[in-house]
């Protein structure tokens, strides 16, 4: 039997079974697909080229002899035609994106983009963009490496672009501001965005409402600050998450202003333009309070929302993205574009995948048509 062979296909098996099918058995088995998933959703092809150098080299080397070789070559295959199902369903996130905007905000506001592919195919880990400068490790409170915050601008610095906030995910008890929609970041301030990452006081040592006092001063350092970086942020600022973060996001988005929320710094200005949310929690914090609930904050006042969410996500269900969607709908004049990505997983947002890279399109989409009304008011 090719053993060697063997360690590269039933790996590759495995990946495909836990990308197409979101598991909920035992914790390990759990953990073990969550986290093959959250890379290998979103680039299948990697494994594709490792199964067809792994059967290219079996074959030469004369190793593919016994029917179990065989069977191993058929399994080769039918986890090439899986990851091949799993590229599909994140080739179809374009046109989902642009049905989604289109029902929003207007028919032809998503339009057809060609994507990136030899970024996608050959450099899905390089995030970093050679006319994007990150300042890193800024204070924005007294919390020490919890309130530092990264900035990312044109090298040349355009005058008078968009602010973009972005807070990690991490349940609220882990992550940093340098792992997180950095595609996003990167291709936001590469178009002359002012772009914010953020990190901020974390469980158990701090709770509700610490991490929406944090976001709330970073909102504010945006306001003061980003002029030194390029930045308008009278015209424009919009707030993002990831998982908790978009928890985050969308208690900003849904509390402007609001004293309680800024202890020291309640005269300034933390309203935004707009909140997006990425496979975003958006229910009630751990101590069930309803206030911590974006589901409860809705107001008719509210800014436009994007609530991007993966049909497979396996940590938080399309129900509950899908409560603050109805909410919103029911009490907002502002618009709220709901797009369910279809074969995500939870943080798709990690790499250039087609998937992300099709979001992002969508995301400036979106943008520019909530500027676009900003100016006409």
């Amino acid at each position: 039997m090719a053993v060697g062979y063997l360690a590269t296909v039933v790996p590759a098996a495995l990946i495909a079974v836990f990308c197409l099918v979101p598991l909920r058995g035992p914790k390990p088995l759990f953990s073990l697909g969550h986290r093959l998933a959250l890379v290998f959703n979103e680039m299948p092809f990697l494994v594709v080229y490792a199964l067809a150098a792994s059967t290219v080299l079996a074959f030469a080397e004369g190793d593919i002899a016994t029917g179990a070789d065989w069977a191993a070559v058929g399994l080769a295959v039918a986890s090439a035609a899986g990851l091949a199902v799993v590229a599909r369903r994140g080739m179809r996130t374009a046109s989902v994106i642009r049905g989604a905007l289109d029902e929003a905000l207007g028919a032809g506001t998503g339009t057809r983009r060609r994507p990136p592919l030899a970024r996608i195919l050959l450099r899905p880990f390089f995030r970093r963009r050679g006319d994007v400068r990150r300042v890193g490790d800024l204070g924005y409170g007294d919390a020490g490496r919890r309130n530092l915050l990264d900035v990312y601008h044109h090298r040349s610095r355009p005058q008078g672009g968009p602010v973009l906030i972005h807070f990690h995910g991490g349940h609220y008890h882990q992550g940093r501001k340098n792992t997180q929609s950095l595609p996003l970041l990167y291709r936001l301030a590469s178009r002359g965005w002012v772009c914010i990452s953020a990190n901020y006081r974390l469980r158990p040592a701090f709770s509700h409402p610490d991490h929406l006092i944090d976001a709330k001063k970073v909102i504010a350092w945006a306001r003061e600050h980003a002029k030194e970086y390029g930045a308008d942020p009278a015209a424009a600022v919009f707030v993002s998450g990831s998982s908790a973060g978009g928890h985050m996001a969308a208690l900003a988005a849904l509390t402007p202003n609001e004293p309680s929320y800024q202890p020291g710094f309640e005269e300034a200005d933390t309203s935004v333009t707009a909140a997006i949310t990425l496979n975003g929690y958006l229910g009630t914090y751990f101590d069930g309070d309803p206030t911590t609930s974006p589901v409860n904050l809705v107001r008719a006042d509210a800014p436009p929302f994007l609530i991007a969410h993966g049909d497979m996500d396996e940590l938080v269900k399309t129900e509950n993205p899908k409560a603050l969607l109805t909410a919103l709908r029911s009490v907002s004049t502002s618009p709220v574009v709901y797009v369910e990505l279809p074969g995500a997983h939870h943080a798709f947002d990690l790499f250039h995948s087609f998937r992300f890279e099709a979001l992002i399109d969508g995301i400036e989409e979106f943008a520019a048509w909530v500027k676009a009304g900003k100016r006409a008011i």
